[in-house]
């Protein structure tokens, strides 16, 4: 395929770990396909006159740990003269992201693939979008009440309560019906009941592991990367201290993606990861998932080619229509 310029948004690439992180595999699989790549933060994105513009950086990269980039001196260009935009920043999904997704909803608007689809991202709260598949879910609240979240507790015995804008396991608490730090934890999460909180019943099989599943164009892969708790912990999150193991797929897995996959891809979501708990979906990632390195290394399974592959298949369909 020709070459065509793809930025990508995302944190600052000089604090990202080589080793682990999805966007610099999806920068590698893209620079070896002979794409020129360009990379801007949040920063870097403005809106001027209704018109999307961005202060980027060529960037190479490499797989070394050692060193895994180098960036070129800014330039600034619309947005819109891109061919692809991957939007790629973390959490937390506040304000300020919401803002990145106007500036670049002018851009897809303008002419740029934006993955995932800008209006998508704002709909999507990777906690709260669960609601929308309760067929697939354990039960779960979502409040800022603190005593809807005392009946919630009382009845399940031990819940999971966590914030709706965080990523990574921060934040997350187990809280059992005896608990006496309970009340603390709610007025916490809920800001003295002013800010909404999730709530979900607790899981024991999160022992064996919270399983990521990534989604290609909704499409169902072969495996999914297992994130097993330390002993001391709850949270089954790599930059926490969980393990990786690689599993395939179960029977309730597949039908989970069946479930959400149609639809992710349906509303412009290209590139997707479901977080699995024994047999239920408790989150739906679709800011900047994770884990494709772990699924590459262990299983072999290389979806930031398949990302790349939908892209490019997005573009060439573009350009037809043109």
């Amino acid at each position: 395929m020709k070459s065509r310029r793809i930025g990508m948004v995302m944190d600052p690439i000089a604090g990202i770990t080589p080793a682990k992180d999805s966007s610099l595999a999806m920068l590698l699989e893209a620079q070896s396909r002979g794409h020129e790549l360009i990379c801007f933060e949040l920063n870097d994105l403005r809106l001027q006159n209704g018109d999307a513009y961005g202060r980027g950086r060529h960037v190479k990269v490499w797989d070394d740990p050692n060193k895994w980039y180098e960036l070129g001196e800014y330039q600034d260009m619309p947005l819109g003269e891109l061919a692809a935009i991957l939007m790629r920043k973390d959490p937390p999904f506040n304000m300020e992201y919401i803002y990145a997704t106007y500036i670049l909803e002018r851009a897809e608007r303008a002419g740029a693939l934006v993955v995932n689809k800008p209006a998508s991202l704002r709909d999507m709260n990777e906690k709260a979008y669960t609601a929308w598949f309760p067929q697939c879910c354990p039960d779960t609240l979502i409040t800022r009440n603190i005593n809807e979240l005392r009946k919630f507790k009382d009845h399940h015995k031990q819940i999971v309560v966590k914030p709706l804008d965080g990523m990574g396991g921060k934040s997350i608490f187990v809280v059992d019906h005896q608990d006496n730090n309970a009340n603390v934890i709610f007025e916490t999460l809920t800001h003295d009941q002013t800010r909404y909180t999730l709530a979900q019943m607790y899981i024991p099989e999160i022992l064996q592991g919270d399983k990521r599943i990534i989604l290609v164009d909704g499409k169902i892969p072969e495996y999914a990367l297992a994130r097993i708790p330390d002993a001391d912990d709850n949270r089954g999150n790599l930059v926490m201290g969980a393990s990786a193991e690689i599993r395939e797929l179960t029977d309730r897995d597949r039908w989970i993606c069946e479930q959400v996959g149609p639809e992710l891809s349906r509303r412009g979501v290209v590139f997707a990861g479901l977080d699995v708990i024994g047999n239920y979906l408790t989150e739906i990632n679709v800011t900047s998932p994770t884990g494709i390195r772990e699924i590459q290394k262990y299983a072999g399974e290389n979806l930031a080619a398949r990302l790349m592959d939908r892209i490019e298949q997005l573009l060439s369909e573009r350009r037809a229509a043109a």
